[in-house]
């Protein structure tokens, strides 16, 4: 989203430079991902008079003579010569002109960007510089003529620049962060958060809502998918050409949007000014359409099979989550997205129907993904936008359009205000935050933003504005005067409060995540979401999970019952990476509908680890998992039994017959177990795969953490290797070393480096690489070798 500085300063009295305001909005308001200065972008670019323009025979161009005011190019009778193609141009017109020497702003971000200078044309005409169209000065892509300026605001010589407030600075906004803000998609939204911001009293310019025209019903089948829809019904009475270049076309430009014609610019110029989108309908073809004598207008979802062209020409099929506008029930628009080609409006249209609605926000962002359609209108309904303004913007498109059109009949559904107000103290806000703001500092900053505060005894009473759909709670309130008044000017103070329990639970995962990660596992974090047909492959009852209504991706539709199917979908890519043998584990949530909802609907989340273990071979690894989980239990002080499969639903992945249950005393807290090869052979896995899944709350409850901790010397420290050839066990002489070592009462660390035995030995050699000191002073060289001699005679 790009904002215009120059357009924002008409809203908001900006009293401090650029760069602090770049560093404002950035850490209170949005990132910004780029700041555009187009302060010399159409330097050297003159308002000129067309005085003489003569035709050059035989070809398409003109011989011009203009006044470009007192330039140093202009001959004795004060007029520069340019030679011009374009067809409209004629004498007594103002153009732009662009002189020699300047950049072609179309080109001014080129890599070599163009620059003009004095041509000979045809080989006899000198021409100096160039008479502009729109794509050249980079305000649209028509290439039909050059752009004709009004003689009522500019005269010959005055700079493009200041005529049309061209020195300007383009703010690249990163608009994801503003998801929740719907508000700010339009310029006066924006605004009125920099004020806030800036620390200045914002007050909105109400549009005009109440009418008195004839009112026509809409049958919207549900107000779930179109909570508020508006439209007016405008009659031709005169011409409304576009014959000059505005400051609107130039506005539209910067923001991103081209100019197409006078209808679609002023609904363009109202989306971006309030964050409302509009969209015109040709009156009579809609009529057509639908067959009917007057509008009949509809919004409903689309059935199976329909089909719609699209403006672009783009004829796709439908889907049952998209919502459509229909003319007596035929779809004549992708409702939120884009219009259709059978009601477009071109040069022949009399008169329109412009529509201002609000849709569901989720039906959208599934027919954005569904048909791939970003346009600037969809970007702004994804993010829930609020129905007060319908039908007031709607009105106003009418009044700028009434050179051309006058109102014949107004649609609307009406829709029921929500009314979010919050009680709240000055305490609550400053203990929250960590401050100490008076009561007048809270009010000032809420108002400056719009925000109604009454005071009471009880503390502060605040309603957000109707576009403040995202204030519910208390925190919402506290969240707004911190950010507005800036969490960098909130002083860091360590709290007064004991340190707090530290969590079992992240304890316990963190011993988990050592355990496996020394023994060669690998940790994996999947989505929790998962897609039906991976459901349906591991046997699962699709019905036992829950389907996300506002799903990220089509590939993630439903909350998993178990994390197991997740990690054999990643073995699979591990195996095609030539992975030929590891183990896969996870710590994540499941959810399914038998385990049921909390008292606020929810469903319950359980709180699962997870493994996989993997090899190419295809021998089992039962016992291979089996020893991982046996292992763990014991690092966490847990006595773990396996007794006969106790099956469960959603386990229906494993094979009953090489399954377990695992207990923790007379409770099943999970399953281990060869997978199904019905299952291994649906996602391309060898047999022998086992996996195991246990519940993290149980381990948690049963686990005794314990933390070890090695003992250090002050005094330097001895290396030394020894190697030992016997036929004795490993751990018996690694016993013996060490029982003569703790003797010593010496702080020392035994380590195993080799076994090896060379061919035609009949003993092993055992190597260790030892390394010791004393606890109360530094050793003597007669000491190591007398330690060093009792170390040999043990071996």
């Amino acid at each position: 989203m790009k904002i215009s500085l120059n357009w924002l300063k008409k809203y908001v009295d900006i009293n401090v430079d650029n760069a602090e305001l770049e560093k404002l909005i950035d850490s209170r308001l949005v990132e910004i991902e780029e700041i555009i200065d187009e302060s010399t972008k159409y330097d050297n670019i003159f308002v000129a008079k067309v005085v003489e323009c003569e035709a050059i025979p035989e070809t398409h161009l003109h011989l011009c003579k203009i006044d470009a005011g007192k330039h140093e190019l202009a001959g004795e009778d004060g007029l520069v010569q340019v030679v011009c193609g374009a067809p409209n141009v004629h004498t007594g017109m103002l153009a732009a002109w662009i002189a020699p020497g300047a950049i072609v702003p179309q080109s001014v971000h080129e890599d070599a960007p163009f620059v003009i200078g004095k041509r000979k044309m045809l080989g006899k005409y000198d021409s100096y510089g160039m008479l502009a169209g729109a794509d050249e000065l980079d305000f649209g892509d028509d290439h039909s003529g050059i752009v004709e300026i009004d003689p009522a605001g500019a005269q010959p010589g005055d700079k493009l620049t200041d005529v049309f407030e061209l020195n300007d600075v383009i703010l690249d906004i990163e608009n994801k962060s503003l998801t929740h803000r719907p508000d700010c998609f339009g310029l006066i939204g924006f605004a009125r958060e920099v004020a806030g911001v800036l620390g200045q009293k914002f007050v909105s310019q109400p549009l005009e809502e109440t009418t008195d025209f004839k009112k026509l019903g809409v049958a919207i089948a549900s107000k779930d998918i179109c909570p508020r829809y508006s439209a007016v019904v405008l009659k031709k009475h005169g011409e409304l050409k576009k014959k000059y270049l505005t400051k609107a076309d130039t506005m539209l430009a910067k923001s991103g949007m081209r100019p197409v014609d006078p209808v679609v610019d002023v609904t363009n110029y109202l989306m971006l000014l309030t964050g409302q989108p509009l969209h015109a309908f040709d009156y009579d073809k809609f009529l057509a359409v639908g067959g009917t004598t007057e509008p009949k207008v509809g919004v409903r979802l689309a059935k199976a099979g329909e089909k719609l062209v699209l403006l672009d020409d783009t004829e796709i099929e439908l889907v049952d989550t998209d919502i459509v506008i229909t003319s007596n029930d035929v779809p004549v628009a992708l409702a939120g997205a884009m219009g259709g080609k059978s009601t477009m409006i071109d040069e022949n249209t009399k008169n329109v129907i412009i529509e201002s609605a609000t849709f569901s926000l989720f039906n959208l962002r599934k027919t954005q993904m569904a048909h791939g359609i970003f346009s600037e209108a969809i970007t702004r309904f994804t993010k829930g936008q609020p129905a007060y303004q319908t039908l007031p913007v709607a009105l106003e498109c009418a009044k700028l359009l009434s050179q051309g059109f006058e109102i014949a009949e107004v649609i609307d559904s009406g829709y029921a205000p929500e009314k979010n107000v919050v009680k709240i103290t000055t305490d609550e806000i400053n203990d929250l935050l960590g401050t100490n703001y008076s009561e007048a500092e809270i009010i000032k900053t809420l108002e400056n933003v719009e925000f109604a505060v009454e005071k009471s005894a009880d503390g502060l009473t605040v309603a957000a504005p109707a576009w403040r759909t995202d204030i519910h709670i208390k925190e919402d309130i506290i969240e707004e005067v911190g950010r507005l008044n800036g969490y960098d000017n909130i002083a860091p103070v360590l709290p007064a409060h004991a340190t707090a329990e530290k969590n079992k639970m992240v304890e316990t995962k963190s011993q988990i995540r050592n355990f496996f990660s020394l023994t060669g596992a690998n940790e994996l974090l999947t989505y929790t979401f998962v897609h039906g047909d991976l459901l349906e492959k591991v046997g699962q009852d699709v019905k036992n999970s829950y389907r996300l209504v506002n799903s990220i991706s089509p590939d993630l539709q439903y909350l998993r019952q178990q994390i197991v199917p997740s990690l054999l979908v990643k073995a699979y890519e591990n195996l095609k990476a030539k992975h030929s043998s590891f183990a896969l584990f996870e710590m994540n949530q499941t959810f399914s509908r038998s385990t049921g909802v909390d008292k606020d609907g929810v469903p319950i989340a359980n709180n699962n680890l997870a493994m996989v273990v993997v090899d190419n071979s295809e021998e089992t690894k039962y016992y291979l998992a089996k020893k991982y989980i046996e292992e763990l239990g014991k690092k966490l002080g847990i006595t773990l039994s396996f007794k006969k499969f106790v099956p469960v639903p959603k386990e229906a992945f494993y094979e009953p017959k090489r399954s377990a249950s695992i207990y923790i005393g007379d409770k099943i807290v999970g399953c281990i177990g060869e997978i199904k090869y019905s299952v291994l052979n649906k996602l391309k896995l060898p047999r022998g795969v086992a996996a195991f899944e246990i519940s993290l709350e149980a381990l948690t409850e049963f686990a005794t953490l314990k933390k070890t901790a090695s003992e250090i010397s002050d005094y330097p420290t001895v290396s030394r290797d020894i190697t030992i050839v016997t036929d004795a066990p490993y751990e018996t002489v690694l016993e013996k070393l060490q029982a003569k070592l703790q003797a010593r009462d010496l702080v020392f660390k035994l380590t195993p480096t080799s076994i090896y035995q060379a061919e035609g030995a009949d003993k092993p050699s055992l190597s260790f690489h030892l390394e010791f000191a004393d606890k109360n002073k530094t050793l003597e060289s007669a000491e190591i070798l007398a330690i060093m001699d009792e170390l040999e005679k043990a071996a």
